[in-house]
């Protein structure tokens, strides 16, 4: 079956008929019933959006990436990468809430327990519960080794102490995937350091203050989360004791930047489609804006732009669903997705000239919303960091050749007779 006119032709390489068939349906939910929604929720920055969390969960696209045997979608990288690029375009601060979800979800997958995964994901799958993953820190920012929440063993239990900040979903998650410190006396190396808790949104001690609205992103929740003594059990460790670096690095390259990069490209299609629309409406010199030589100019860069970066992340993520090393064209997409749709997103500021500073206008939204796709999962120095590590061939680990077979995520209850 070959894709619809709707997909570009250059994706086909990367879409079979199941993500032609997603790909249309985000589009027809996402103007059915986030578009009415989308001028409400920028009009109202203080207020948490919880009924696209609810209707997401609904379609069980929280689950995209989880086995049918836990209830999910089983459906894949491309098939999250379809669902958070198309909705982006119309929102991407509904795009937000569904990607921040999938990335603690994605760090359940790879490490943990058939028991943790039977308890936590069917719940995932069926909308009942939306989770956060809680690394960056008020005093170290996304620096995972200066991380200073502690957690503290008390016989079968830990006691958790700390505050996190910047935590997406933070005000919709019933439960928070938590990094916290936990070496003994004489460990100091990072990656034997740090432990993941899954933390129930009510446990005693656990706080979230109220919603703060971001520069963009209205309707998003990302706030603080304030730990103090919370205890949880031991059952809610999520990989082995001393292992949570691995678990947030992974969840990092497979999920947040891939996701992030989708946010970008989302917003970059809406940043062409609302100027282009504008410069063929806008009559001068006896034709329009887009018939003058000089703004042609300044379409032809965006509109390449915004080819390559569409092609960039959907080969990354293509690549990760057939199991292949593929950190650096993760970490390349979101690096230069983010890039190119800014670049292209201020130049579109300029062509609207002055209008582009009325209040009101679809334009404004989305310049503040890409500033939000920077920061998260890395900022562009360290992605150029990390990439310079590919090219001297010093990567420590490749997490998408390590952890990424589709397979592996539903092994069989191992205590099933």
């Amino acid at each position: 079956m070959s894709a619809t006119p709707t997909t570009p032709p250059a994706l086909r390489p990367y879409l079979t008929a199941r993500h032609t068939l997603l790909w249309d349906e985000a589009d027809a939910f996402a103007a059915q019933y986030i578009a009415p929604r989308a001028a409400r929720m920028e009009a109202a920055p203080g207020r948490v959006e919880r009924k696209v969390a609810s209707m997401l969960g609904a379609r069980r696209w929280f689950a995209v990436t989880v086995p049918t045997a836990f209830g999910g979608l089983g459906a894949g990288h491309v098939a999250k990468t379809v669902l958070i690029h198309r909705i982006a375009r119309v929102s991407a601060a509904a795009a937000a809430i569904l990607q921040a979800t999938l990335i603690p979800v994605g760090a359940l997958l790879h490490f943990a327990t058939y028991e943790q995964k039977r308890r936590w994901l069917p719940r995932v799958a069926n909308g009942s519960l939306l989770l956060t993953i809680a690394v960056t820190e008020p005093g170290a920012g996304g620096h995972i080794g200066g991380i200073e929440t502690t957690a503290e063993r008390d016989g079968n239990q830990w006691v958790i102490t700390g505050s996190k900040i910047h935590i997406g979903n933070s005000h919709l998650a019933g439960a928070h995937l938590v990094i916290a410190r936990t070496a003994t006396a004489g460990v100091s190396r990072t990656s034997q350091a740090l432990t993941a808790f899954m933390v129930e949104s009510d446990r005693r001690g656990l706080s979230v203050p109220a919603h703060r609205p971001g520069l963009g992103l209205h309707g998003f929740s990302a706030g603080r989360l304030d730990l103090d003594h919370v205890r949880v059990p031991d059952d809610n460790v999520v990989g082995e004791i001393g292992q949570g670096l691995g678990v947030a690095q992974c969840s990092s390259i497979l999920y947040g930047r891939p996701n992030l990069a989708a946010v970008s490209l989302g917003i970059h299609e809406a940043v062409m489609n609302t100027t282009t629309t504008y410069l063929k409406a806008r009559f001068r010199y006896r034709g329009t804006l887009s018939d003058v030589p000089v703004v042609r100019d300044r379409i032809g860069g965006m509109e390449a732009r915004l080819r390559t970066a569409r092609i960039l992340a959907y080969q990354s993520v293509h690549l990760l669903d057939e199991g292949l090393p593929c950190d650096a064209d993760l970490i390349n997409a979101k690096y230069l997705g983010h890039r190119w749709a800014m670049q292209s997103t201020q130049d579109a500021m300029e062509l609207h000239g002055a209008h582009a500073l009325d209040g009101d206008y679809i334009l404004q939204r989305l310049w503040r919303d890409i500033q939000h796709t920077y920061p998260p999962a890395g900022t562009g120095e360290v992605q150029r960091i990390r990439l310079a590590d590919a090219a001297l061939n010093e990567d420590p680990i490749q997490w998408s050749e390590h952890l990424a077979a589709e397979a592996a995520w539903a092994r069989p209850d191992p205590t099933a007779a």
